[in-house]
């Protein structure tokens, strides 16, 4: 049964709820399509954004005193920089600050918050409040808010996605609570761990790694440290920002452009199983066996049971985000390994539902691809299915192979190759 906004007010009348009408949607997204951003996923992001900070300032523009104090954090030109590459928007009040988290998911439990607005000392703020906006029912719902210092104590942090999240039932739901504390007492400083310093060659590597065309956001393709390092800087953040449009810009140009297209062709980024043996894992894989021994089980990762992966020595997963215009869908990729007697590696391909969620996406597709591109195996996810997997194959030394991850429009394409190295 679906409930008019009225209704919903009367049976959570201490919430925030917020017409969201049909031409407030439209001027909203006009206004994003103004904007520049390197892909559908993080363009999505903004307009959720724009969204949710645009009705919660007119929101509050019904109260002149808080109206008159509640700012920015940043300028608003600067917004674009971090729309994408993270979600939220930070709101200063006086020497408070405050984060809006906003989604567009539906019957969440959780409120997750991007451990970038926790951690990183000049972007932590003082309150998250958890924003959910119902487009198809046209309302916005501020469901509460939680502090820096009970994210920290109470928040549950998951390593795959790098987010802090708090059940609903945590939140304080009654914002005028968090109006008047911040009258009445001042701002607690915030005690958080000093970022590293990165050396002028370092930030060029890691712009370079972080720009390149991909359809989501590269906050999880290196560690945490060297990630802030670069997007707490306004001046690095906005090179990161300008080098993925570019990059974007060049992609799209390079389609009429056969040679182009070959040289783009001849350089993917390829991951050389060989190195798993040795237990190194970049651009965003990490190890089953380190990830579970380190994480409190927060997510569906039926493989824990499963009787023929728990024989596989090796096994590297990856969180893989399809992008908040399908419901904010986010998977782990699972990739496990064997070495066969006969110079080739048997390998496992699953799929599981990502950010605490129980069941995957309807009609998410997990495929086999050759060398050359051609469809080799694919599976379709139901409603309810906890995991997908392909067939288990075998790769050649030195021939390599792809797995694809598709919903919708979006894609997410991964390259292997089996090649012995100097390392082996």
């Amino acid at each position: 049964m679906i409930l008019k906004l009225d209704e919903l007010m009367a049976l959570y009348p201490k919430q925030i709820w917020i017409e969201l009408l049909p031409e407030k949607q439209e001027k909203a997204w006009q206004q994003i399509q103004q904007q520049e951003y390197s892909n559908a996923a993080v363009r999505w992001n903004a307009y959720l954004n724009y969204l949710c900070l645009n009705s919660f300032l007119n929101w509050v523009g019904e109260d002149p005193e808080v109206k008159e104090n509640l700012k920015l954090w940043s300028d608003e030109a600067s917004l674009p920089s971090f729309w994408e590459v993270v979600n939220g928007t930070k709101l200063s009040l006086g020497k408070t600050q405050l984060v809006l988290i906003p989604t567009d998911k539906s019957y969440s439990s959780e409120f997750r918050i991007p451990q970038e607005w926790v951690d990183i000392p000049n972007w932590a703020a003082n309150y998250y409040l958890a924003v959910q906006l119902n487009l198809d029912e046209q309302w916005m719902q501020v469901s509460g808010y939680a502090t820096h210092e009970q994210i920290k104590k109470q928040g549950i942090y998951d390593r795959i996605d790098r987010t802090y999240s708090l059940g609903k039932e945590d939140l304080i739901e009654d914002l005028n609570v968090m109006w008047v504390a911040q009258e009445m007492f001042t701002a607690k400083k915030l005690e958080i761990k000093t970022l590293p310093t990165l050396e002028a060659l370092q930030t060029e590597t890691l712009l370079e790694q972080l720009s390149q065309q991909i359809n989501y956001s590269p906050r999880l393709s290196v560690t945490f440290e060297q990630w802030a390092a670069i997007i707490a800087n306004d001046e690095t953040r906005q090179q990161l920002y300008r080098r993925r449009l570019l990059n974007q810009q060049s992609s799209y140009h390079n389609v009429e452009n056969p040679i182009s297209l070959q040289n783009q062709a001849n350089k993917p980024k390829i991951h050389n199983l060989s190195l798993w043996l040795q237990n190194i894992f970049v651009a965003g894989w990490q190890s089953i066996d380190t990830l579970l021994n380190t994480e409190p089980i927060t997510l569906a990762f039926q493989f824990r049971n499963d009787s023929v992966l728990s024989q596989v020595p090796v096994k590297g997963a990856k969180l893989i985000d399809l992008g908040m215009e399908l419901k904010g869908a986010a998977v782990m990729l699972l990739v496990a390994m064997t070495q066969e007697i006969d110079e080739k590696v048997g390998i496992r391909v699953q799929l599981y539902p990502g950010n605490g969620e129980s069941y995957l996406p309807p009609n998410i597709k997990l495929s086999l691809l050759s060398e050359l591109g051609v469809m080799l195996q694919e599976v379709q996810s139901r409603s309810h299915d906890n995991y997908i997997q392909l067939k288990r194959f075998k790769a050649s030394q030195g021939k390599s192979f792809s797995i694809q991850v598709a919903l919708g429009n979006v894609s997410i394409k991964e390259d292997f190759v089996f090649l012995r190295t100097s390392l082996g």
